[in-house]
């Protein structure tokens, strides 16, 4: 099994580091400073809670000038390259909040982001003065440096995994759409990337914004198009009906069935948890025009309380000519998951194309 991802900072990272300080600043302690963040619980701190460890006990060896002490951290950074170092952008975050500073911070998470990533430091900032966070952020939005324009759109996506909440813009996304208009063709695909998975934040409490933007943007450019279609994932998933339109998906319906015949069945269809099936799938499609499908099975899964819960599993998506069988089987696994627990029951196991479900089949899980 694979370390823990706070493991990575363990004594020998924070001496060599310290020993990297130590060589611009003589002033820094490095002994002291190693001790001084390994104390008190650090076993027992999670990741973030450990970079926040190290910025903040960082800041009490450094100069007390906040000034001085970016310079310290300037004169090494191009040697602090990486994952690890997300402690100083966190840094900024800790130390850099006052108005005096405000001007060296915005330098400051500017350098540092093409290093590690700001994309977590900048939210304070944005929850404490959001019409002047978005400025800045409009501006990186079109900084020669991808990283940076990256953080333009990364740091003010509404539901960042690991990053602060900013509700705020769960509840009124608007702020965000000139950063997200700059970037909609970016040449970086890492750009792209944020700015699709910023759509994809909003469209869990807005869909209808994206939707429109959607509709605006298709067709602009090639890249554009793949941002917005991988922006609409999950929409895509719920077989939103306009979603499935604006991307030529067949409608399915039971006036307009895609479908002449269908079957799924799973073998065995009795068998413990940590065990496997093979499910087996077949599909025609009605004759006529060539038409865009999206195949997937859906398995709802018994909690704990004994609810259910689906979760979709794609097996394809693609033009395919009218008339066309298709067939398959995928083996599925029961094992029990870091994110996913399985518990004993019936499960049913439907087959869907573009939303609408075409077959079904159960099995049951024994402990």
């Amino acid at each position: 099994m694979a370390e823990p991802l706070k493991d990575m900072y363990h004594e020998q990272f924070l001496r060599q580091f310290g020993e990297k300080v130590h060589a611009v600043y003589k002033a820094f302690n490095t002994e002291a400073f190693v001790a001084a963040v390994m104390e008190d619980g650090w076993y027992d701190l999670k990741l973030k809670e450990r970079i926040r460890r190290i910025s903040t006990v960082l800041g009490t060896y450094l100069p007390p000038r906040y000034e001085d002490a970016l310079d310290v951290l300037y004169a090494i950074d191009a040697a602090c390259v990486g994952f690890p170092y997300l402690f100083f952008p966190d840094f900024v975050e800790v130390y850099g909040q006052s108005e005096e500073h405000w001007g060296l911070s915005m330098e400051a998470l500017e350098r540092f982001t093409s290093k590690s990533s700001a994309e977590f430091a900048v939210r304070s900032f944005i929850l404490r003065e959001p019409e002047r966070m978005m400025r800045q952020m409009e501006e990186w939005s079109r900084h020669p440096n991808a990283h940076v324009r990256r953080l333009a759109s990364e740091g003010c996506r509404p539901r960042l995994p690991w990053g602060q909440a900013l509700p705020l813009f769960k509840q009124d996304p608007a702020p965000l759409l000139p950063v997200l208009e700059q970037l909609k063709a970016d040449p970086s695909l890492y750009v792209r990337k944020s700015v699709a998975n910023n759509l994809n934040d909003i469209a869990k409490d807005h869909p209808s914004i994206v939707l429109d933007t959607a509709r605006r943007w298709q067709g602009v450019h090639p890249d554009t198009d793949w941002i917005i279609r991988h922006a609409c994932r999950n929409l895509i998933r719920k077989a939103d009906p306009e979603i499935m339109a604006l991307f030529g998906y067949a409608e399915a319906g039971e006036e307009s069935a895609l479908t002449t015949y269908a079957s799924l069945s799973a073998e065995p269809d009795v068998l413990p948890i940590g065990g496997s099936c093979e499910l087996s799938y077949e599909l025609h499609i009605r004759p006529g025009e060539p038409v865009r499908i999206r195949m997937e099975y859906g398995i709802d899964f018994v909690k704990a309380g004994g609810h259910t819960s689906r979760k979709l599993f794609l097996l394809s998506d693609k033009v395919v000519p009218g008339g066309t069988r298709l067939a398959g089987t995928r083996k599925h696994r029961w094992a029990d998951l870091t994110t996913r627990r399985h518990y004993p029951g019936e499960h049913r196991i439907t087959l869907t194309l573009n939303g609408v479900e075409t077959a079904s089949t159960v099995i049951r899980l024994e402990a």
